[in-house]
């Protein structure tokens, strides 16, 4: 019991420690939709960097790649360590300083409120806020999930799950209600180095009981000798490449990381800052899979759902160190959850609320609120009773959110791109990836591939097709992607 009060004690700390930061944070914040969703465009390149860095690396890199490399083997390191690790970076910059110049120019603060007015269509708007928030939902259920599950085993049980994760939950909505993306950003910055921090000296103190990385190596070869060897089981090249695809192109769409290709100082800030993402991408992931792996040889006792990595500094570490290192996790949890809240809420009073109930955007701020509340809340009794695992919600979320990516690319790039094209190639791909996913008479993969890329394919060919075979509309601004905008 003592050593329990402990770790929850350091847990428990840890998160009020962030929460001051983020009440430091909301005295500073402007009272304008721009300040509180976008903190004013004024990030720099740490800032940025490590925000973007911190949203990502979520309860899916703290528990589910772990438990994936605990069950598949370390080739997980490929997938998400160096491959999305470089092509989210070129995706950076390829959608995401066009997107930078053309919302500073014009003031965008959603990737919705940016194509509707492209278009001059307020379908088109309300219809990517619209499925972005529904393919969000399960990935805000992903964090709660890693939570809870981490604190049931960190605590051997003696923390219910629905108790772990509802009160991440409660403090995740008290936090965001308080602090917008300054808040966020500040306590992403601090967040992201605490984990980073953590997960190298969890790798260092394990390695040490372990005699070392090649001691540890070798127990897990023995354990299971696949594991020696690059590729086979899980591990093909269409699994390889396509997971890598999916995730990447999914990610640029996220809401609460697409925001952040507007939210940069000066494109400077953007360059160096996609520069140096693959590098601090592969120093979290490659740590964090290895103990996943590497935990094969320890003989532990891993409960079915369960988290290796809790399991491992549990049996491995001692009670104040396993706290802290779970304390990291928590940081990944809620460093992806505020972001997410938030940009949920932008999404869903800008694009949502502001075209169908009030044009003048009258009580956002309230709406706002309460939608973060109502958000948080669903996902928490969701995720008591959904039945998917980490990996099966995360890939689902990621596949989702990959189809609007070639659409919107297109439109950045294409100005001969036209509102039916862009609605042709959003729900067309849409609908083919929800049916996949939803009706069991839609394989999941086709001729070993993913149906993801499948739903990419079709939404870049109706986009482009519907396009050439049709007009502009009246009310639709070509200028807007293509007119000079100020670099700097």
């Amino acid at each position: 019991m003592a050593e329990t009060g402990l770790q929850l004690g350091i847990i428990g700390g840890y998160l009020l420690l962030t929460l001051a930061i983020g009440l430091v944070a909301y005295r500073l914040t402007d009272k304008t939709a721009e300040d509180y969703y976008l903190a004013s465009r004024t990030f720099g390149t740490v800032v940025l960097l490590f925000t973007t860095f911190a949203t990502l690396l979520s309860a899916f890199t703290f528990f589910g790649g772990p438990n994936l490399a605990y069950a598949a083997g370390p080739e997980w390191i490929l997938v998400m360590g160096l491959m999305d690790g470089v092509l989210f970076g070129i995706l950076w910059y390829v959608i995401g300083y066009k997107q930078w110049a053309v919302g500073k120019a014009h003031g965008y603060v959603t990737l919705g409120e940016m194509l509707g007015d492209r278009f001059g269509s307020k379908a088109l708007r309300v219809f990517v806020a619209a499925i972005s928030i529904f393919w969000l939902f399960p990935y805000v259920m992903l964090q709660q999930k890693g939570a809870g599950t981490a604190l049931v085993a960190l605590t051997d049980g003696a923390v219910p799950y629905w108790v772990g994760a509802g009160g991440i939950t409660l403090f995740m909505i008290a936090y965001v209600v308080a602090s917008g993306m300054r808040g966020v950003a500040w306590t992403d910055t601090m967040q992201g180095a605490f984990m980073l921090l953590m997960i190298w000296a969890a790798v260092l103190w394990i390695l040490a009981a372990l005699g070392g990385p090649s001691a540890a190596t070798a127990g897990m070869g023995a354990a299971n000798p696949e594991f020696l060897s690059l590729g086979g089981g899980l591990y093909t090249p269409q699994f390889i490449i396509g997971t890598a695809i999916s995730i990447a192109f999914g990610v640029t769409m996220f809401p609460q990381v697409n925001q952040r290709f507007f939210v940069a100082r000066s494109k400077t800030v953007l360059k160096q800052t996609f520069v140096l993402w693959p590098v601090l991408v592969v120093l979290l992931f490659v740590p964090a899979f290895m103990l996943g792996a590497w935990a094969v040889g320890l003989n532990l006792n891993v409960p079915e759902g369960g988290n290796v990595l809790s399991v491992l500094l549990r049996d491995t570490t001692p009670a104040w160190f396993a706290a802290l290192v779970v304390a990291g996790a928590m940081a990944a949890m809620m460093s992806s959850s505020d972001s997410m809240l938030l940009s949920g809420s932008s999404y869903l009073t800008r694009d949502i609320y502001r075209p169908l109930v009030s044009a003048a955007g009258k009580r956002e701020d309230t709406i706002a609120r309460v939608g973060v509340a109502v958000f948080a809340t669903l996902s928490f009794v969701a995720s008591i009773y959904t039945p998917g695992t980490l990996i099966e919600i995360g890939e689902t979320a990621f596949g989702g959110f990959a189809q609007l990516a070639l659409p919107v690319m297109v439109a950045l790039y294409w100005a001969r791109t036209t509102k039916w094209g862009m609605l042709a190639g959003i729900i067309g791909s849409q609908a083919f990836y929800l049916a996949s996913v939803f009706i069991p008479q839609v394989p999941a993969t086709i001729m070993t591939w993913d149906t993801s890329l499948y739903g990419m394919a079709l939404g870049l060919v109706l986009t482009v097709g519907v396009s050439l075979i049709t007009t502009s509309a009246p009310t639709e601004k070509r200028s807007v992607y293509f007119e000079e905008v100020r670099a700097d």
